[in-house]
């Protein structure tokens, strides 16, 4: 198993998230109400609502903002989102994926061209990125959860496909359709995980000059501020 999780990518853009609680937990929430809504209300029969629900605990969002998250899905007025993946280019050519949940795909579409063509981007067809991604699941934890040869061999053992060690983090890699599985696996042996999400994995990353990393981190950090996009993803290597 090798390759590179580039798991400070991941927690730069989280740092930024974070930054700002309300949105983040607004997202949260909203990603609760769909998964409710697609399936059932209930964590143990719902894998995509358990896996929202985790990520708000692992972002301290109060457990009363959960349960209401969950009862709007039931309500006649909840509101319909569409889920949505926009790509495109940034400045030099990086690849990114924004995904977005929203009531309103022109108000949205119009939102993020605007954002990449402001940061010297532009918005592709669906697919235009996709390719240079794979579509995966993550789950990580920190390096005092064991020895890295027992992280491997629990790797195996709980169906991951991939595990990386990096900045003193142990990160799985799993298909994304066995997120839900992979992660209660590994949870028994290790318990709550410090990031258990879907992500868009680059094949390969880009590394560029840190005037282009501030412009680009200054795109993305546009996107994810926008009210309908749930999660960035790019192929740029942050120092």
């Amino acid at each position: 198993m090798a390759g590179h999780s580039k798991w400070a990518n991941i927690q730069h853009r989280k740092g930024r998230q974070d930054a700002v609680r309300s949105k983040l937990f607004s997202k949260i929430s909203k990603e609760i109400t769909v998964a409710a809504k697609l399936g059932e209300p209930d964590v143990d029969k719902n894998p995509r609502l358990r896996l929202a629900v985790k990520e708000a605990r692992a972002n301290s969002v109060p457990k009363d903002v959960i349960e209401r998250a969950i009862k709007k899905s039931q309500t006649a007025e909840n509101t319909n989102y569409e889920e949505i993946r926009y790509e495109g280019y940034g400045p030099g050519g990086i690849a990114i994926i924004a995904e977005a949940l929203t009531d309103n795909r022109n108000r949205t579409a119009s939102n993020v061209r605007s954002i990449f063509m402001k940061f010297g981007g532009n918005l592709g067809e669906t697919g235009s990125v996709a390719f240079m991604f794979e579509r995966l699941g993550l789950i990580a934890y920190p390096s005092s959860s064991g020895s890295e040869e027992s992280m491997m061999e629990l790797a195996i053992n709980s169906g991951a496909i991939d595990m990386e060690k990096e900045d003193d983090v142990y990160v799985f890699f799993c298909e994304s359709s066995d997120l839900a599985f992979v992660s209660e696996k590994i949870e028994n042996d290790l318990g709550d995980s410090l990031m258990t999400k879907l992500i868009w994995k680059p094949q390969n990353f880009v590394e560029a000059s840190n005037e282009l990393v501030q412009t680009a981190s200054k795109l993305m950090e546009a996107l994810e501020n926008d009210e309908d996009v749930q999660s960035v993803h790019s192929n740029l290597v942050f120092s």
